[in-house]
């Protein structure tokens, strides 16, 4: 791997911005949400993933409305 990245500058780092992005989102999600799966079978544990994935995804959402004073508009059914 020294070697990819000592010949291979841009493309190593490209990579590894996109895996330290995923790891610090794994990270937020666990701080948030806890590391343990309370479900028993596995798919109700690949959905209570999923679960705390939109879950987080939409808290992100939210906090970065308040910082940015972003008001949502939402359209009329009229």
């Amino acid at each position: 791997m020294f070697h990819y990245y000592s010949y291979h500058k841009e493309a190593f780092m490209k990579r590894y911005h996109q895996r330290s992005n995923v790891e610090t989102t794994f990270s937020m999600m666990k701080a948030k949400f806890g590391d343990k799966v309370r479900s028993k079978t596995p798919v109700a544990q690949k959905n209570e993933v999923l679960c705390k994935a939109l879950c987080h995804n939409i808290a992100c959402l939210i906090q970065s409305m308040y910082e940015l004073n972003i008001r949502p508009e939402f359209w009329s059914t009229e």
